[in-house]
């Protein structure tokens, strides 16, 4: 079973890897194969479905990558950890955070993403 830092390393170089069958590779390891991704522009069921996402994330952003701007924090078969989508130049677009669950092989099952810091209170 990888860790959950192999874990996260292999998600996250899936959605910076341009090449689907390489991408399809990482995710492979990291990903379950009916893991659920959510964030404010995509809900995806399986991993299939997470391929598209990223594939539409390739053709609409050439050359950007995310990258993690934390260490990944875990309690139980939860995680978190902050990330920042750098565009092709290398400059911070959104900086954001993902909380998600591992499932009983060590792959992730579930992702939720956020965008920007929380709102300020009202």
């Amino acid at each position: 079973m990888p860790t959950t830092a192999e874990t996260i390393a292999d998600y996250v170089a899936g959605w910076n890897e341009p090449d689907e069958e390489k991408r399809r590779a990482h995710l492979e390891r990291a990903w379950a194969d009916d893991g659920i991704y959510i964030d404010p522009m995509a809900d995806a069921r399986g991993r299939e479905a997470l391929l598209a996402v990223i594939a539409g994330f390739h053709a609409q952003q050439p050359g950007a990558r995310i990258v993690l701007a934390s260490g990944v924090d875990q309690h139980h078969n939860q995680v978190r950890f902050r990330w920042d989508f750098l565009n092709a130049e290398g400059k911070t677009q959104i900086a954001g955070i993902d909380v998600g669950e591992l499932g009983p092989d060590g792959r992730l099952a579930r992702i939720i993403g956020f965008w920007a810091e929380p709102p300020p209170l009202a």
